[in-house]
């Protein structure tokens, strides 16, 4: 009734040779996809050349109006959304 002898152990998976190859690079985006991405980023570029220009006029002001420094955040904050889309289109995928 009882058994002395343990059950076998299964020898341990081996790796085959092609396990150890990095993971496929994901498809290319095209010309036109780069090329949209590039000009748009260069349009976005254009409202923080604005802020830049309304914020040293707000600052030269006496009493600067507050609601113009947050339109000018916003400005440089879609600059910097132009900034990162033209980088993302020259950097590639």
């Amino acid at each position: 009734m009882s058994e002395t002898n343990p059950p076998p152990v299964p020898p341990a998976p081996t790796q085959s040779p092609g396990t150890d190859l990095p993971p496929p690079l994901p498809p290319r985006r095209g010309g036109c996809a780069t090329a949209f991405m590039a000009l748009f980023g260069l349009f976005l570029l254009l409202p923080g050349l604005c802020a830049l220009l309304f914020g040293f006029g707000g600052l030269t002001e006496s009493r600067p109006d507050p609601s113009v420094f947050f339109l000018i955040l916003l400005g440089l904050a879609v600059c910097f959304a132009g900034v990162m889309l033209v980088r993302a289109a020259i950097k590639g995928s």
